[in-house]
Parts: C-alpha cells; sequence; structure tokens
C-alpha cells in the first residue's frame, strides 16, 4: 500500500467563498492567462482543474501507483476569514471531505480544518470531524492570521488534542511579515519552509512538544529546514538559559518525535531525514496538485532510497497506520 499525506482538495465552493467574504485573498489571472489567488496583489497559487475534479485525481493517483490520499486544504485555509465565517467554511469543507471518503472510501481519507480563532467552535469541530465524521485528522497552519500555535487563546485546543491523540498535519504558511517574499514567488518557495521552521522551533522552546507529547505532527515539506537546524537548536539550549525555561532536555530529543512527509523529493535530503529521524518517523507526500509538488516523484524518490525494502514500506505506509486516527 502506498499512501499520500500530503495532498490538498479543494471545493468551487470553497473557491466562491473566497470570492465573497472581504480579505486580503482575492481571484487573478497570470501573465500567462492562469487563474490565480493572490494575497495581497502578490501571486499566492495558482488554481488547476485537479484541485476539484476528482475523476482527474483518481486517474493521476492510479498512474502514480498511489493507493490511498490523505486530502487536506491548504492555505490560507479558512484563515481568510474572520472568527465569525471560520466555523461555517469550516463545516462545509470538512463536510464535503466526508462526502468524498464516503464515496471513494478506499481511495481518500481527510485531514479536518478547524475553526481557531472561535475556540468554542474549534473544539466542536475537532469532535465533530474526529468522532462523527470519522476524519483521520486535523490540519493546521504554522501561523494563524500571523498568532503563533503556542498563542495561550489555542492552549485549549492543544490539550483536547493531546487528550485524543490526534494527528497534526503542519502546513506552512506565509510569514506573518510577508513583505519581503513578494517578488519570484518567493512566499511558497521560501517564505514556506521558513515559518515552518520558526512555528516548530517556537513550539520546541515554549515546551509544547514537552508537555503534550501524545499529539502526532507531522511536518509538511521535510520539516522546513528544521533537520538542517536540529543542532543549532541544541545549541542554542546548551548555551542561552532563555531556551531553557520550559524543557529540560535537548531540542533533538523534541523534534525526533515528531513525523516529517518526503516533499522534497530529493534523495540527499530524504536520506539525510531518514538517518536522522529513521524511517518509522516519515511519510510519503506530493503536495499534489500543487506546482511545487509532484505526484510523479513522490513514490519513485523514495524507490531510489539506499534503505532496506521494510523501510521503503515503512514510509510508503506503515508510519501512516500508526499515526492517522480512525485507521
Amino acid at each position: 500500500m502506498k499512501f499520500d499525506l500530503h495532498t490538498h482538495f479543494y471545493t468551487e465552493a470553497y473557491f466562491q467563498t473566497i470570492r465573497d467574504l472581504p480579505s486580503e485573498f482575492s481571484f487573478g489571472t497570470s501573465s500567462s492567462g492562469q487563474t490565480i489567488i493572490t494575497y495581497r496583489g502578490a501571486r499566492f497559487f495558482g488554481v488547476t482543474p485537479a484541485m476539484t475534479n476528482v475523476s482527474q485525481r483518481l486517474d493521476d493517483m492510479d498512474r502514480a501507483g498511489i493507493d490511498v490520499e490523505v486530502v487536506s486544504l491548504s492555505t490560507p485555509n479558512v484563515f481568510f476569514t474572520d472568527a465569525q465565517h471560520q466555523p461555517a467554511v469550516t463545516r462545509t469543507i470538512n463536510d464535503s471531505y466526508a462526502e468524498l471518503i464516503a464515496k471513494h472510501p478506499k481511495r481518500f481519507k481527510g485531514f479536518a480544518s478547524i475553526p481557531m480563532d472561535s475556540p468554542d467552535d474549534a473544539l466542536n469541530e475537532l469532535h465533530r470531524a474526529i468522532d462523527d465524521l470519522k476524519l483521520n485528522g486535523v490540519i493546521l497552519l504554522s501561523n494563524i492570521g500571523g498568532k503563533p500555535l503556542t498563542s495561550a487563546a489555542y492552549r485549549p485546543f492543544f490539550e483536547e488534542a493531546n487528550r485524543m491523540r490526534l494527528c497534526i498535519f503542519l502546513h506552512p504558511m506565509l510569514p506573518a511579515n510577508s513583505d519581503a517574499f513578494r517578488e519570484y514567488v518567493l512566499g511558497p518557495i521560501i517564505g514556506f519552509p521558513f515559518d515552518t521552521s520558526l512555528a516548530v522551533a517556537r513550539m520546541c522552546y515554549d515546551g509544547m512538544f514537552e508537555e503534550l507529547p501524545d499529539i502526532r505532527w507531522i511536518i509538511g515539506h521535510l520539516g522546513g529546514a528544521i533537520p538542517y537546524l536540529m543542532e543549532r537548536m541544541d545549541n542554542g539550549f546548551r548555551d542561552f538559559a532563555d531556551c531553557r525555561v520550559k524543557i529540560d532536555k535537548l531540542p533533538s530529543v523534541y523534534l525526533k518525535r515528531l513525523y516529517y512527509d518526503t516533499v522534497s523529493f530529493s534523495r540527499h535530503t530524504l536520506k539525510m531525514v531518514r538517518d536522522m529521524m529513521r524511517a518509522d518517523h516519515m511519510v510519503m507526500g506530493s503536495d499534489y496538485p500543487h506546482l511545487l509538488g509532484s505526484i510523479e516523484r513522490a513514490v519513485p524518490s523514495i524507490g531510489e532510497l539506499e534503505i532496506s525494502e521494510e523501510e521503503k514500506q515503512q514510509i510508503l505506509s506503515g508510519t501512516a497506520l500508526s499515526i492517522l486516527n480512525n485507521i
């Protein structure tokens, strides 16, 4: 079996909501004529037919040899709008995922979206999505409208997530100050892994991984820069008292407990992360159907690794089956 845990699926109703509700996101047209979503006037991502076309998605999965996709709502998720509107948008998208899974139960699983800026609704939707809709975890962004995940307002949600042993897919968002990323599509290319790394480092030093150890975190895009910075984070713990206030172990201890998807496709970096974190803390991802992803390279990039077949199967499906909810 081959599970792809990093894929994104949208509905026309979701795109229409972005059009209808006032926000810093809007639709536009690129120089090549492609429909795009912009953020403060800068290109955010291009809209492709596969984002909403289930038949094309299934054909692409079959061609790539992928048995199961876990779909999720990528950035801006539901956070393009305010706390008042987030719950309704969230319910609509989570219901659409449940319907997709009901129609194709052997091909799709889903990560729920959560209206984090409405705390009571966030907890209610968490239980509705996991307990009633039987979705398989949650997707959260690396910042919520510029607010860090360590914000006190989100703590009740994470405490309940820990109690539930929730699988949370951490997907990047543009950094809170995104002005430096407006040119050359630097937001998705550089800003995304930058903000992922910032979010994970902050949660680590803030003690979230220490105090809430039962959340199964999947870090998108092979962890951003976290694997490369892990030793530097350990040195920060050794050198600076501020980094030891809320944790009593080296950051690497906590970071090796997290899970990392393979959306890099480079055999050199994949092998490095396997050596650092072990294959049982890696899951396959493609980032389908976004341009920076590749459903074509997802499976071969793992197959080309000079590791045992058992480890390859662990990355392709074993880890996923061990950490997803409702499996």
